[in-house]
């Protein structure tokens, strides 16, 4: 039988057409499916380097891996795993540390390109001091939009738990710590032990334990970026990066009563290529303080206080080395806090802080807007030594507001034998909170020059570069 053509074309189109569904399906099917979540371009998260060798500290229980499973969960295949598919309750009672840890092991074990731990809104998950290890196979997101509380004080903490830190991320390569919900530290009973400085008159202290946790730490890792989140009452510091590299920190709130002890907002050691941006700290100490080894530092657009202002130091405790270079902040605001813009050394310490910039800060009612302060001591009977860090290189531009009156303005308390070299002042308007009457800058041993009339004028500042500085106590870092 003969066929005409247009049959034949219709028979042709029908079979392509069917086989083209087919392998649509097919493709879709097979096909993974991916979370994202937005981030500054400067601050994706990147593929984890190489593995490390395995960590020697303690590390969570081994959790199973999905491919144990037979037929693993859809949230698990796809790379959304939520706490309380891991037996997590988040009823603000129960122990969920347990099923954090199961969670974590089994995003760091996927061999997804990205995982996302979820922590849900409306639940309060209790979890005990842990460390969450790495390195993990791919990025790895711990979206909290719930809240996650420490035990509630000294008396609930385990034993066998370390009371120097709560939260503790180890040699983790690309993750962020994101999401719009909280994590409270629960610190007033830490702050009321005997050993800490209480309300009363002078403040008194009693011997005893004292030590009290970071709420967050970041140790020997790299490609973090922490956004979005509220963090409160720290039984101490809120963040501590040590011996991290490339960290991003973006639209945090951290607050705690202005008389905690210790509640260093952001805490940096040994660390380098830091952004903190958008954020707003107030706390019972420095809104962010920058320790020995950091370099390569940009703190933007930080509303401080009440609280000790943001701070370089203290450096060089117990005759140490420390070094710091290439430091900026700017477009930021402090205020009602007891410093400003600070560097802190020790006597007998060595190494140099240098290359820092202090840009377009406004100061509201701080009591040392401006203050370099080389004989830093916590007692009255620190010694005078010969030593010390050489500060340099140091530029103050466009400082200006209120300042208590009864404090100087600007403080420059330089080591006798180590003078501070090249400070720089443009554009600093100081005026008092109170009154009219001008307090004068102090200067002690310092360097420098006024580029611009500032209010106060700074007269005391040395001319010129001095004679002589002992080469040993100031090798370049």
């Amino acid at each position: 039988m003969k066929h005409s053509p247009i049959l034949t074309l219709l028979f042709s189109l029908y079979f392509l057409t069917s086989f083209l569904s087919i392998q649509a399906r097919h493709h879709f099917h097979t096909k993974h499916k991916h979370y994202s979540h937005s981030h500054n371009s400067s601050s994706e998260i990147s593929l984890p380097p190489a593995p490390l060798p395995s960590p020697t500290s303690s590390a969570p229980e081994e959790a199973p891996s999905a491919s144990a499973s037979p037929s693993p969960s859809p949230e698990v295949a796809s790379g959304l795993l939520d706490v309380r598919k891991f037996g997590a309750i988040g009823d603000g009672i129960t122990d969920d540390t347990e099923s954090f840890k199961m969670a974590w092991d089994t995003a760091c074990q996927s061999e997804l390109d990205l995982n996302v731990i979820f922590v849900p809104p409306g639940f309060s998950f209790i979890v005990q001091s842990t460390i969450f290890t790495g390195p993990c196979k791919g990025g790895l997101v711990l979206k909290v939009d719930g809240t996650i509380m420490t035990p509630d004080g000294p008396e609930s903490w385990l034993k066998n738990n370390s009371r120097r830190q709560w939260l503790v991320f180890y040699r983790v390569n690309g993750m962020s710590l994101e999401g719009s919900g909280t994590i409270d530290g629960r610190g007033q009973k830490w702050w009321d032990l005997p050993c800490k400085p209480h309300k009363g008159p002078n403040g008194t202290t009693l011997p005893g334990p004292c030590d009290s946790p970071v709420a967050i730490r970041f140790f020997m890792s790299s490609n973090l970026t922490v956004q979005g989140l509220r963090i409160k009452n720290s039984p101490q510091f809120h963040f501590r990066f040590d011996g991290c590299q490339s960290v991003h920190v973006e639209s945090i709130f951290i607050t705690a009563p202005a008389l905690s002890p210790n509640t260093d907002g952001i805490h940096i050691e040994n660390t380098n290529d830091v952004k903190i941006y958008n954020s707003v700290v107030s706390n019972g100490d420095d809104c962010v303080s920058i320790g020995s080894g950091c370099y390569d530092v940009d703190i933007k657009n930080i509303t401080c206080g009440p609280g000790h202002g943001i701070s370089i130091g203290s450096l060089g405790n117990h005759n140490s080395r420390a070094c710091v270079s290439n430091i900026t902040v700017r477009d930021s605001v402090i205020r009602v806090s007891d410093n400003g813009v600070r560097i802190k050394t020790w006597q007998g310490g060595s190494g140099s802080v240098s290359g820092v910039t202090f840009s377009n800060i406004h100061m509201d009612t701080v009591k040392n807007p401006i203050i370099i302060d080389q004989f830093y001591c916590l007692s009255k009977d620190c010694s005078n030594k010969t030593s010390a860090v050489f500060v340099s290189d140091i530029v103050y531009t466009s400082i200006k507001g209120t300042y208590d009156i009864r404090h100087p303005p600007m403080h420059f308390a330089c080591s006798d034998s180590i003078p501070c070299t090249n400070l720089t002042l443009s554009d600093i308007e100081l005026l008092p909170s109170q009154g009219d009457m001008l307090n004068d800058p102090f200067c002690w041993n310092a360097y420098g020059n006024s580029e611009t009339l500032t209010i106060p004028p700074v007269f005391c500042l040395l001319d010129g570069i001095p004679q002589s500085i002992p080469a040993n106590d100031i090798d370049h870092c």
